[in-house]
């Protein structure tokens, strides 16, 4: 794999205007304490949603206000530029939700501006994890959640329990002219992206681009390189996002990855980006996705060359 080289900003989503994380606070429950008359607090529920308040944007609550149940199993996710504390709760824990409409990551990623956006999909990966990782998966205890939220620590055998990411390589490949594209089952018809999968244990980026590329479309990577991530909490992936150099191999889709893979021009990618491939082009992923931006980059920027 070559050296990374300096990309584009990023702009798609989850990425912009983050929280300063401040970790050393985690360790200091009286400073957490004197954040709250000021908190902001991000309340999702059991399906990863978040509610909508006063012009379309996020609700939260008034930390101050919150049980002191609430407040304990709050997760502290960071410091805005203000120095204002953020926090997310567990809709079960607090009273007085809004009856009106509930959001998904996906649509506040549209809707939101890039900090509550950004907030809400950090909120939603830590949340999830804690619901599924309630008791120890060595010995069974329950889990006891410590520094801020970030930490289990089982009752029984005192093992630690840290979040779980889950890193996935998602590639653009190109044969120097073409950009390979395939299509997943279920998808909205004439939807294409590239390719995309999760690094097994004991496997390096390099050898999973390699693997993932040739099991899903029999095509063979020469090279590649590293150009951005985005995280992706869906629920709990980190994308890892890279330009790649192929032969060009005519693609095989293996049918229990892709219903089909194909070469496309840079003609067909940019009709598709500009929107004037009509009602027979092919459609890419949305904009929030690190999918587009790659796809993007590739027909601005070129193939990665010899």
């Amino acid at each position: 794999m070559t050296a990374a080289v300096a990309a584009p900003t990023p702009d798609y989503a989850f990425v912009a205007a983050s929280l300063d994380r401040a970790e050393h606070l985690r360790l200091q429950p009286a400073a957490l304490e004197a954040l709250r008359a000021t908190a902001r607090c991000i309340v999702v529920d059991e399906d990863g949603r978040a509610p909508v308040g006063d012009g379309d944007g996020l609700w939260m609550p008034d930390a101050g206000a919150l049980p002191r149940d609430a407040w304990q199993h709050a997760v502290f996710l960071g410091l805005d530029g203000d120095g204002h504390g953020w926090f997310a709760c567990d809709a079960a824990d607090v009273p007085d939700t809004p009856d009106g409409t509930w959001v998904d990551l996906r649509g506040a990623a549209a809707q939101w501006p890039a900090l509550q956006a950004t907030a809400f999909a950090q909120a939603r990966a830590v949340l999830h994890w804690r619901r599924r990782h309630r008791y120890c998966g060595a010995c069974g205890a329950r889990l006891e959640y410590v520094r801020a939220g970030w930490l289990g620590v089982c009752t029984g055998c005192s093992a630690e329990h840290y979040p779980r990411t889950d890193p996935a390589v998602i590639v653009a490949v190109s044969d120097g002219q073409r950009l390979l594209l395939g299509r997943q089952p279920g998808w909205p018809p004439r939807r294409w992206s590239v390719l995309a999968g999760f690094v097994e244990p004991g496997e390096t980026l390099e050898q999973t681009i390699t693997r993932e590329v040739w099991e899903e479309s029999g095509v063979r990577v020469r090279r590649a390189r590293y150009v951005g991530s985005q995280p992706w909490p869906f629920p709990s992936s980190l994308m890892l996002g890279f330009e790649a150099l192929a032969e060009p191999d005519e693609p095989r889709p293996n049918d229990d990855e892709l219903e089909d893979a194909r070469w496309f021009t840079r003609e067909e990618i940019g009709a598709a980006l500009d929107g004037t491939g009509g009602d027979d082009g092919l459609l890419l992923s949305p904009g929030i996705s690190i999918s587009r931006w790659l796809i993007t980059h590739w027909h601005r920027e070129g193939a990665l060359r010899e």
